[in-house]
């Protein structure tokens, strides 16, 4: 049965420690050299390369040689929807042993990237105001962008030409906050947006994000996403049902 010895060879790949924290940092969207994936893995240089080859080979990770540096990265969307969903179902559906939250976690729950888009309370908060406004729809099956949101999101300065075979707009579903953020174009179009406009900066060695005056003002004006010091304050999503229920366990 090839897909079942395939699906061993990357459940074997992905569960060896040094590897996943490897693929959780490049989940940031960042291209990052041998170096720093070592350093944030906490193995040698040596045994970082090791790991990266075997990545590299089964065509979960790709790389890319600039001047005298290789950068590697995520080699598709489809390969960050498996690594998010796996984390997503650790967090969600697998109980763990209490462990205290660090302010790392809570910064990595307020704020983060899913690869190419937001995530955690501010991804999920602005896409429940796309949602009450009628810019976006979100099933448990897909997506999409009303003619409203059309008009709204390029005005915003997104661009949402179709490109390829890229899904155009999906949910995604948060691992922290047990509920969907929008991803797929639409998503990594906002997030890009976002960054450009200097309203989210990204944190040094990390998938979290620090909300700027200007990010709390913006989001506030454009989407009506009220931030407060403790976080966002959410409207009840609509249009997806099953993940809000989800009880939170930290």
């Amino acid at each position: 049965m090839v897909a079942a010895a395939n699906l061993v060879e990357v459940a074997a790949l992905v569960g060896d420690t040094a590897r996943a924290t490897i693929l959780a940092a490049l989940m940031s969207g960042q291209a990052l050299t041998g170096s720093e994936l070592a350093y944030l893995a906490r193995v040698s240089r040596p045994t970082a390369s090791e790991h990266l080859a075997k990545l590299t080979e089964a065509r979960i990770i790709a790389s890319i040689k600039q001047g005298r540096f290789r950068y590697y990265r995520i080699t598709s969307p489809l390969v960050a929807t498996m690594l998010e969903s796996i984390i997503a179902v650790a967090a969600i559906e697998v109980p763990s042993c209490y462990q205290p939250r660090s302010i790392r976690d809570d910064a990595l729950r307020f704020a983060r990237t899913c690869y190419d888009h937001l995530a955690g309370q501010v991804g999920v908060a602005l896409t429940d105001a796309l949602i009450a406004n009628g810019h976006i729809v979100l099933t448990e099956d897909g997506g999409e962008v009303t003619d409203a949101g059309t008009r709204f999101l390029t005005a915003f300065g997104t661009d949402l030409r179709s490109r390829g075979k890229r899904i155009f707009c999906r949910p995604c579903l948060d691992w922290s906050e047990r509920r969907y953020h929008v991803a797929g174009l639409v998503g990594a179009e906002i997030w890009r947006r976002c960054l450009d406009l200097g309203w989210l900066l990204r944190e040094r060695d990390s998938r979290a994000l620090r909300l700027t005056a200007a990010g709390k003002t913006g989001l506030s004006d454009t989407f009506g996403v009220d931030l407060t010091n403790e976080g966002p304050q959410r409207s009840k999503q609509v249009g997806i049902s099953s993940a809000a229920d989800v009880p939170l366990r930290v």
